[in-house]
């Protein structure tokens, strides 16, 4: 079983930052005066020659999305229900907690016990109502695919963080194709259709892909996932792994999630 596989995100790096005296790197503004900020001292990507967390990469546009139902639907009766309300014994040991009946972020990630390959996913989330945090952690968590490919979950609908980092990106790569982000406080819906790389030996014969659907809306269409996430540099596939838990990164910022489920797929 895989475990402890940390996504290193702006959050982690910030504070190692801080803690051995160098210098924060610096944001900058969009030219277009949009106030998105972001990073221009980063590298290129390949795919879409922009720079990695490029505040100048155009803003997806905002589309208006109906929350998620007050009472979550039932899971499929196939699925593997990972979090229903009750406890976390489908989960390894972590500070994270149920708080009345919801499943609250602590810090560090929250991994699943079980190893999946291809699956669908869906999950609830709620970013929290005036969170005092630094730009970094509003909101800031993910859905971490085998704990190394991150669907960002952000609090998009006020903050104007670069593109590929706000939620339903592919953190790092590529950004969601509209902002379809509701305010603090409302339940938002995630649906994850994941297709697994495959390998033969260290060779990467076919890479991941992803399809994300953010409150209803695709935001991702049967995505390549250029490699593992990482923060102010260039993914890449270093974890030869085609099966691996699911996990959710938690920075502090208490965002809450519900009806959390998974169904393997053939």
């Amino acid at each position: 079983m895989i475990r402890n596989l940390l996504i290193v995100n702006a959050a982690v790096v910030l504070a190692a930052t801080l803690v051995a005296g160098a210098a924060e790197p610096e944001l900058v503004k969009a030219r277009d005066g949009s106030g998105v900020y972001g990073y221009t001292d980063t590298p290129i990507q390949p795919w879409s020659g922009f720079h990695v967390h490029d505040p100048n990469r155009p803003a997806p546009r905002r589309v208006k999305v109906s929350p998620a139902v007050e009472k979550a639907a039932p899971p499929p009766s196939d699925a593997v229900v990972l979090f229903d309300g009750k406890d976390l014994d489908k989960w390894q040991k972590s500070d994270w907690k149920v708080v009345d009946g919801l499943l609250e972020a602590g810090n560090g990630e929250l991994t699943t016990q079980e190893s999946f390959g291809d699956c669908q996913i869906h999950l609830e989330w709620m970013t929290p109502v005036d969170f005092k945090g630094p730009w970094y952690n509003q909101g800031n968590n993910g859905v971490s695919l085998f704990g190394i490919y991150e669907i960002q979950i952000f609090d998009s609908y006020n903050e104007k963080i670069y593109p590929d980092g706000m939620a339903g990106a592919i953190y790092g790569q590529t950004p969601p194709l509209v902002n379809a982000c509701l305010p603090p406080g409302v339940w938002q819906s995630f649906d994850i259709l994941f297709t697994a790389p495959v390998f033969e030996g260290d060779k990467l014969v076919r890479p991941a892909r992803v399809t994300v659907l953010h409150n209803g809306v695709v935001v991702q269409h049967h995505q390549e996932i250029y490699g593992e996430a990482v923060h102010r540099a260039l993914p890449a596939y270093k974890q030869k792994i085609s099966k691996g838990p699911l996990a959710l990164s938690g920075h502090g910022c208490p965002v809450r999630f519900r009806n959390v489920w998974v169904r393997p797929l053939p």
